[in-house]
């Protein structure tokens, strides 16, 4: 009997012991369990926070040359009109110049989410000083380019390559292809600092000046 009461006790004390190091295996695998879902959820948090600076982070290597403070820089044109904007940026003092002597200043502020391909300085450079200064002076010439340059809806990046051709406030269409920080409009017109975000408008700066047909 006493034989008996040993065996029976050591199998007791045996299946105690293996019914609690399968509890504390079980809690082990819930809290593993739960840091993981705690670590999904905080990265499925986070995710659209990122994408969305990520969509509003203009790109290009022209973007350098833009002031890092003031109302000429990024912070600073988000705050303003798109017109209103591009004259607080030294980058497009030439663009500011047509569109004032055309007369769009009103229009561009007073319009709602355009889209405006902004031609640098420097491509107003390429074309030649006699022809830029006829331009300028022929309002109604002026006035078909510039309007060109402007699309009746905000554009991303992301639709920028894939959604068009564009219809432009001139009436003739405008076409890009591209990904990425990777843009040309028109076949010749690179995007040199893109995704710029204005009060009522998406800018595109572009080193070619387009021309409608």
């Amino acid at each position: 009997m006493t034989r008996v009461r040993t065996r029976l006790l050591g199998v007791t004390t045996a299946a105690l012991l293996a019914l609690s190091m399968a509890a504390c295996s079980s809690d082990d695998s819930s809290d593993t369990a739960t840091t993981s879902s705690d670590s999904t959820s905080a990265t499925a948090m986070a995710s659209p926070s990122e994408s969305a600076m990520s969509a509003d982070t203009p790109f290009g290597s022209a973007c350098s040359a833009v002031p890092a403070s003031g109302s000429g820089s990024f912070s600073g044109m988000a705050q303003d009109p798109v017109a209103t904007a591009a004259s607080n940026n030294p980058v497009l003092s030439t663009l500011v110049k047509a569109v004032t002597a055309a007369g769009l200043v009103d229009t561009l502020n007073s319009a709602k989410d355009i889209t405006v391909f902004a031609p640098t300085n420097d491509a107003f450079a390429k074309i030649p000083a006699a022809d830029l200064q006829k331009v300028l002076a022929d309002k109604a010439t002026l006035t078909k380019i510039l309007t060109y340059h402007v699309i009746g809806q905000k554009i991303t990046p992301d639709q920028l390559g894939t959604a068009g051709p564009f219809k432009s406030l001139q009436g003739q269409e405008v076409t890009a292809t591209g990904s990425g920080e990777d843009f040309t409009v028109n076949t010749n017109a690179k995007v040199v600092c893109g995704n710029v975000q204005t009060a009522n408008a998406t800018v595109y700066l572009i080193d070619t000046v387009l021309m409608p047909k």
